[in-house]
């Protein structure tokens, strides 16, 4: 199922109320909850024209995963860790489908990372050998971790880099029906293929990095995690649209803003 959150395109920011579907060709049917609660149908039909899809989810952390493609690594000049490189995205830094990236003007060199986003459905801690952790996964998303690299390069870790606001585009939607281990992720910039690797090529597949890190940090219900990007990052510039496609679940679009004066 492709699993939705969006508002009606008639509402404005102000008195919208946030719904969550599933997309069903042309329409969304209206569902009850979170699709990592209990949920149900309302009965309710809208024509996807007529509705703005946001973020399809809202998480308490968003964990992200740096250099989990060899090449990746290889291309900023940086060995492959031995266990995985975690970090933390601020929730703030969410955006959804068609939402503008906006550029730090503190940063003169921001870049696109096109990634396989997991949705955590049930809460998971200290995870043993013997558990399956994709059954705590209740589907899977495009995202962009946007990174202001010369701030990167500057700072000893990450937040600076990663956590701006708007520096986590995510969606269009989750799907739930999706087998995690050979997807394609591909990153567009204004037309052209930047990024383009499939998620074997990952050093820590994705049941490995939810184990380990469900051994450090209780996941939760909506959480994300970023996978990590495979290589191809490069510098994205204001009147830019970027594409993170990734085969079987669809296509993240986000145009990019120049800094707020």
């Amino acid at each position: 199922m492709k699993f939705c959150r969006f508002i009606f395109s008639t509402e404005g920011a102000s008195v919208a109320v946030p719904r969550y579907g599933i997309l069903d060709g042309e329409n969304v049917q209206e569902i009850s909850a979170a699709p990592w609660t209990e949920w149900g149908g309302t009965g309710r039909s809208f024509p996807l024209s007529s509705v703005r899809l946001l973020a399809p989810v809202e998480p308490r952390k968003i964990v992200c995963v740096g250099r989990n493609y060899s090449a990746h690594a290889a291309e900023l000049g940086n060995d492959v860790p031995k266990e995985p490189l975690i970090f933390l995205k601020p929730p703030t830094s969410v955006i959804g489908p068609a939402d503008a990236i906006v550029l730090p003007k503190y940063s003169q060199r921001v870049e696109h990372e096109g990634e396989l986003g997991l949705v955590i459905g049930r809460k998971c801690s200290h995870l043993n050998d013997q558990e399956n952790p994709l059954s705590y996964v209740m589907g899977y998303t495009c995202m962009n971790d946007v990174t202001a690299r010369d701030l990167q390069k500057a700072d000893v870790q990450f937040t600076r880099a990663k956590g701006f606001d708007t520096f986590c585009p995510t969606g269009p939607h989750i799907e739930s029906e999706l087998r995690p281990d050979d997807l394609l992720v591909e990153t567009i910039v204004n037309g052209d293929v930047r990024q383009s690797g499939k998620t074997s090529l990952m050093v820590f597949p994705p049941a490995f990095l939810v184990r380990w890190i469900s051994r450090m940090m209780t996941l939760e219900p909506g959480d994300l995690i970023a996978t990590g990007t495979p290589a191809g990052v490069g510098p994205i510039a204001a009147g830019d649209v970027v594409d993170v496609r990734i085969a079987g679940i669809g296509v993240l679009r986000n145009p990019v803003h120049p800094p707020i004066a």
